[in-house]
C-alpha cells in the first residue's frame, strides 16, 4: 500500500465513526425529548396511540447509542430508516421538503442511516476491536 492509500483508508474509517457519532447522538438528543410526557399527550393528534411513548424513544437513543459505541451498527441503521419513514410518511405526511412540517431534516437522517446500514461500522468501532481478541475454542 502507498501512504495515500493508508492516509485515504485512515480517513474512511474517520469519516464512518464521524457519522456514526453525528447521527448517534442525533438520535438520542431526539430520543430523550420523546420520554416527556407531553410527546405521550401529541402522540393521539398524530394518529398514534400514548402507549406509543415509550417504544418510540427507545427505538431512537438505543440505536444512537449503538451507533456511537459500533456494535450492531447496521441492524441500528435499519431500526433507525424505519423510523424516519415513518417519521417522513406517517407524522408530517411527505407534504413539502422544506418549511412548515418540512422534511429535508428527516430524509438526510433517512440517508445517513441507509449509508451506515449499507457500509457498516468501519475500523473504528467496538464491533471491529472485538473480533481482534484472541479466542479460545476447545
Amino acid at each position: 500500500m502507498t501512504t495515500a492509500e493508508i492516509k485515504g483508508s485512515i480517513l474512511n474509517d474517520v469519516v464512518f465513526m464521524g457519522l456514526r457519532s453525528a447521527i448517534g447522538v442525533i438520535f438520542i438528543l431526539h430520543g430523550m425529548m420523546k420520554f416527556n410526557p407531553g410527546f405521550a399527550n401529541a402522540l393521539p393528534n398524530m394518529g398514534l396511540p400514548p402507549e406509543m411513548q415509550i417504544p418510540i424513544a427507545l427505538a431512537e437513543v438505543v440505536p444512537g447509542i449503538l451507533l456511537i459505541i459500533g456494535v450492531l451498527s447496521r441492524f441500528s441503521g435499519a431500526l433507525l430508516s424505519i423510523v424516519m419513514i415513518g417519521a417522513i410518511f406517517h407524522i408530517k405526511g411527505a407534504q413539502s421538503m422544506t418549511g412548515d412540517g418540512g422534511v429535508e431534516f428527516d430524509v438526510i437522517l433517512l440517508a445517513a442511516s441507509l449509508v451506515i446500514m449499507i457500509a457498516g461500522p468501519g475500523r473504528i468501532s467496538l464491533a471491529q476491536a472485538i473480533k481482534k481478541i484472541p479466542r479460545c475454542i476447545h
